[in-house]
């Protein structure tokens, strides 16, 4: 039994260049895998190079044609599960992406690291280790997309980078780690369902805008983006979701065109809900027909770009964005 890793460049993959001024990856699949000694104990790993893609630069048709990759290779009976190598960058997206996307009940690990391969606290190995780990354990069938560095297993649809350069840099949103993983293996403290939409689109709903609510920002940003076309906007408002009046003066515009418009909170936990009703607040966003979601900006993005891809709306639609 094998499990499939599709690398795609990233810090982990990365070592310094004088000339370029910073570090740049270089790195195949094989030989971070020849770095990693440890995975000889633990599965076979058939490497995949999608090629250096800079996680900064990762789009939807990237997404989906990984996503498309990771389901057919996951359909081999000889494979226990898939691990994706990247950038940390974004790694909360994606991650959550192939959650949505990738049918399978065995387990999509994205993983990457925090410090490039020439430092001397390189964290690559260890992390590419646990992932792999994690990709054959049985105890994680049927949980969909996982996030694993730094010896800890992350949800997809938690997992958020909350600190740009730490080794520990990713914290669960709204709930604790899912569980462990080392030498001893896995360990799951809270399993997970995920939700999942009913095909991998042939493309995402594009252009979808995430706007973010601070002192005064009225609609004007919305305005313009909508006269250059928007399929779906996405807003963080501030608190439980509450926003300039003008914001939502824009938003109920876009309503009012068909476009549709999901809410979430800009705070690093929490949910949005109906919860004020001064104008501008989010119970009056309810009432003018906004999506509240209980995804963080960048995930409620993805989620309504793909499920908008795939034909959902309503009910459909709002319970991806409740996930």
């Amino acid at each position: 039994m094998s499990v499939v890793a599709v690398f795609t460049g990233g810090t982990i993959a990365s070592q310094p260049d004088a000339a370029a001024g910073g570090a740049v990856p270089r790195l195949t699949g094989a030989q971070i895998i020849e770095r990693t000694p440890a995975l000889a104990g633990i599965a076979q790993v058939e490497p995949h190079d999608w090629g250096f893609v800079p996680a900064a630069h990762m789009g939807f048709d990237v997404l989906i044609a990984i996503s498309r990759l990771l389901d057919e290779q996951l359909a081999r009976d000889d494979v226990t599960g898939a691990v994706v190598v990247q950038g940390t960058d974004t790694i909360e997206e994606t991650a959550f992406a192939y959650d949505l996307l990738v049918d399978s009940d065995k387990p999509v690990v994205v993983t990457g690291a925090m410090r490039n391969s020439a430092e001397p606290d390189y964290d690559g190995p260890r992390n590419l280790a646990d992932a792999v780990r994690c990709a054959a354990a049985d105890e994680l069938r049927r949980m969909g997309g996982l996030v694993v560095l730094a010896g800890r297993i992350l949800g997809a649809d938690r997992a958020i980078k909350a600190h740009s350069s730490a080794l520990e840099a990713f914290q669960p949103r709204n709930g604790g780690f899912l569980g462990t993983v080392g030498e001893s293996g896995v360990v799951v403290e809270e399993p997970r369902h995920p939700v999942r939409l009913p095909s991998i689109p042939e493309r995402a709903a594009e252009p979808v805008h995430l706007v973010t609510a601070v002192t005064g920002l009225d609609g004007s940003l919305v305005r313009l983006a909508a006269d250059a076309g928007l399929a779906g906007l996405v807003v963080a408002g501030n608190g439980t979701g509450n926003t300039h009046p003008d914001l939502l003066a824009a938003a109920e515009e876009l309503i009012g065109r068909g476009v549709p418009v999901a809410l979430t909170t800009r705070c690093p936990t929490g949910v949005s809900m109906p919860a004020y009703a001064f104008p501008g607040g989010g119970a009056q966003w309810a009432r003018a027909g906004a999506m509240l979601s209980a995804l963080d900006g960048p995930k409620c993005r993805v989620a309504l770009a793909l499920g908008l891809g795939v034909g959902l709306a309503g009910e459909e639609l709002r319970r991806v964005l409740r996930a």
